[in-house]
């Protein structure tokens, strides 16, 4: 079994140690992929009454990261083909550290900031890392890719259910609650600088050896740019808001945050389980079609279920949006033919697509503000999951950028 993992990787490492050691680097840099984010939505309305600001601004505290995405990630393919891919991802995790204690250190102006800083370093580790695990992992990148997905989705979760105990029942305040996940960006450096080794003459390598392909120039490339970032727009206002929009029907605010933080564990499995199964199909339309449908009945069931089936109208919204961003890293690597086009095309999706889902919190903030209830907005997330609909079944069909004939099923 380990003799076949090690010869199915690009890396050939001399001992299988080497080979585990990039998994857990892996692992540990996507634990901070969504920890520093999803442990602000329990946590806006404590930030927004200490502060005294409104509803809209403090959408920013989530938006900010999504622009800062938008604006850094057509640049991470270049930083890796010109530093090397491992050296430009340990620069990021210590400045998402950086960010990270920046953004707790003082009021709004600092708050701003340092969510600014740590959204650019998380923008490179999003687009470098599905290209990483194509590159290394090429006929294990559906596992990869779950691997991955569950590390980063079960921080995530895990930061949404922990930061009002530890903001009030340790005693730390809002500032010590965000502040903390600065230790994992830490251990995430510690497990990662091994990696340095070797690697560069591998990226000069697969520099060589990879003709880019103008993916800005193609159809499918904008299918699956605008499924991103409508998917990424679904996201970020459910972890923003939803504890907000439980707590106006009576929810506390400890119970509010719990339920955001099951409905992201409880999706775990299905987010390991849907790349790989992707992986195995020519064609995603199904799938995509699956998944939105979790998204309309979970959210219809909040507009007009039963309160006593909140936390199952929860759990199948977060099956939708956990196993629509698995599909999303997925077609990064299913739509191209190369590690380095599958970097171009996640810088293009998460440029572009993160632009798009930046308006989304602080949209809907202002919807909330305008109309002092959560229907129209969440009437607006229904409207953005038929588009997402729309896009996913487009970008889903077999077919490869630059070869748009090619597997045309």
């Amino acid at each position: 079994m380990k003799k076949s993992i090690d010869t199915h990787s690009r890396i050939h490492p001399d001992s299988d140690s080497r080979l585990w050691l990039l998994v857990l680097g892996i692992i540990f840099l996507a634990t901070n992929l969504r920890a520093p984010i999803t442990s602000v939505g329990p946590l806006v309305e404590t930030i927004r009454n200490d502060l005294g600001i409104s509803n809209t601004l403090a959408g920013l505290i989530t938006t900010l990261p999504l622009i800062a995405f938008a604006l850094l990630s057509p640049v991470a393919p270049k930083l890796a083909r010109r530093y090397g891919m491992p050296l430009v991802l340990l620069a990021s995790v210590i400045l998402l550290g950086v960010g990270i204690l920046i953004r707790s250190s003082w009021g709004i102006g600092t708050l701003l900031i340092g969510t600014v800083i740590l959204g650019l370093a998380i923008s490179v580790c999003n687009v470098l890392m599905p290209s990483l695990i194509k590159e290394k992992f090429p006929l294990r990148t559906g596992l990869m890719i779950g691997v991955y997905s569950v590390a980063m989705n079960l921080t995530g979760a895990i930061a949404s259910g922990v930061s009002v105990p530890v903001a009030e029942g340790a005693g730390l305040g809002w500032k010590g609650a965000l502040a903390i996940w600065a230790v994992l960006a830490l251990i995430a450096s510690v497990f990662w600088a091994p990696q340095l080794r070797r690697e560069r003459q591998q990226a000069h390598i697969s520099r060589q050896r990879d003709k880019p392909t103008n993916v800005w120039k193609s159809a499918l490339a904008w299918y699956v740019t605008l499924y991103m970032g409508l998917q990424s727009l679904l996201f970020y206002v459910v972890v923003t808001w939803l504890p907000d929009i439980l707590k106006s029907q009576g929810m506390s605010a400890d119970s509010a945050g719990w339920t955001l933080s099951f409905m992201q564990l409880s999706v775990l499995p299905i987010t390991f389980i849907m790349p790989i199964i992707a992986g195995r199909m020519k064609s995603q339309v199904g799938l995509m079609i699956i998944t939105v449908s979790f998204f309309f009945i979970g959210m219809g069931g909040i507009l007009y279920g039963s309160d006593r089936l909140t936390m199952l109208w929860a759990i199948m919204i977060g099956i939708s949006l956990g196993s629509s961003f698995s599909l999303a890293m997925m077609l990064f690597g299913l739509r191209t033919s190369n590690a380095y086009d599958a970097a171009e095309l996640s810088g293009m999706a998460q440029s572009v697509g993160y632009l798009l889902a930046a308006i989304g919190p602080t949209f809907v903030g202002y919807l909330h503000d305008a109309t002092h209830g959560w229907r129209l907005p969440m009437f607006f997330l229904i409207g953005v999951a038929v588009l997402v609909l729309i896009f996913g079944v487009a970008a889903g069909r077999n077919r490869l950028i630059g070869r748009p004939a090619e597997g045309e099923s």
